[in-house]
């Protein structure tokens, strides 16, 4: 079981995979990033059909990764968490994160154990932001 409190204090920077930018303000895509930005994370928005986001460049893909994230945190739908899951896995080791966090509404068990055989911490079906502001930033 993941020590979530710890998780996230020891924490720095969270890649953000199907970020929304400013346009979409109301989208929990969008205003979750903002929450963990206000907290004191580095937020990388992850998104190939945005330009920016919360004043960062959008990576198109997990590929474009230069340093390892300390989290990924999906905005994805499950249809989608596989082929995800194995763009993960194609990370070099030293860009694969400690943790892989599926939003609210979000999980997929086989993905999830695939993950966690390669090492990486799961977290399914939990709203990061909620979790992040309950425990405080990171320190």
């Amino acid at each position: 079981m993941t020590d979530i409190p710890n998780l996230l204090r020891s924490s720095r920077t969270i890649a953000v995979v199907g970020m929304k930018d400013e346009s979409q303000r109301s989208a929990p895509a969008f205003g979750i990033p903002s929450i963990l930005q206000e907290l004191g994370y580095d937020v990388t928005p992850v998104n190939p059909n945005i330009a920016s986001s919360l004043g960062k460049a959008s990576l198109p893909n997990l590929a474009a990764l230069t340093a390892a994230p300390d989290i990924i945190n999906v905005f994805r739908r499950i249809d989608a968490i596989p082929a995800l899951t194995d763009e993960i896995l194609a990370l070099p080791a030293t860009l694969r994160p400690k943790a892989v966090w599926f939003q609210s509404g979000i999980a997929h068990e086989a993905s999830a154990e695939r993950l966690r055989a390669a090492g990486m911490e799961v977290i399914q079906d939990s709203c990061l932001g909620v979790l992040a502001s309950r425990y405080g930033g990171p320190r």
